[in-house]
């Protein structure tokens, strides 16, 4: 076998394995934005105002929990159109999963400072950056497979890769829009965080047809 085909050989991940591992990342992260959620003792005598005084606590873990899910949703619909990674995804997913698992500090900080004026502006800045993070580090994932088309199923249309493209890349600029605005209206650029999360999630799409195995084409 040539050189350059042992080397690329050698290079290549099993995308059930990465996906799988990247599930259950997805998944403690969800998890641990719930830990945010607590009504504190003192607010035992009055349990029901104690319960709607926590809103901005659940206004950040709706708006992280809708995130995460949109980006869960496109990194499936990522690796659904894989043969295999090599090791740039690789690297790129473990970065993308590190920014995602690293949302519930920043969630958790925009909670506790939403009463705050002198923290607000900053908290919210900072939980902006964390999502544009995020959404970064999705689209390198995305281009860099788009690069090599070899790692495409190759079922995969140019129609399926656009729309994918369309999906993933428009969110750095409505993040970098919104983080702005926090810098002169934090509580306008929460809201916008969570409607930028919706619409991700209501823009996912599911596959027409599953992919054919591996094994089954070569049979």
């Amino acid at each position: 076998m040539p050189r350059g085909e042992r080397d690329e050989m050698e290079s290549r991940w099993a995308g059930g394995r990465t996906e799988a591992f990247s599930d259950g990342v997805f998944a403690i992260a969800v998890t641990l934005l719930v830990l945010d959620l607590h009504v504190p003792e003192s607010a035992m005598n009055d349990l029901l105002h104690g319960i709607v005084h926590q809103w901005p606590n659940y206004l950040a873990y709706a708006t992280s929990f809708v995130t995460i899910g949109g980006i869960w949703l496109a990194h499936h619909a990522i690796f659904r159109r894989l043969r295999y990674v090599n090791t740039q995804v690789m690297r790129l997913n473990l970065l993308l999963l590190m920014t995602v698992s690293f949302l519930p500090f920043p969630t958790g900080l925009a909670a506790q400072a939403v009463r705050d004026a002198n923290a607000e502006r900053v908290a919210v800045i900072f939980y902006g950056a964390s999502l544009l993070l995020v959404s970064v580090a999705l689209a390198a994932l995305w281009r860099t497979v788009v690069r090599d088309p070899k790692l495409l199923r190759p079922e995969v249309t140019q129609e399926e890769v656009r729309a994918i493209t369309n999906r993933s890349t428009p969110n750095i600029g409505l993040y970098v829009g919104a983080t702005v605005l926090a810098i002169f209206a934090p509580n306008a650029a929460a809201g916008f965080y969570l409607v930028i999360a919706l619409v991700t999630v209501a823009r996912a799409r599911g596959d027409s047809s599953a992919p054919e195995p591996e094994a089954s084409r070569a049979a």
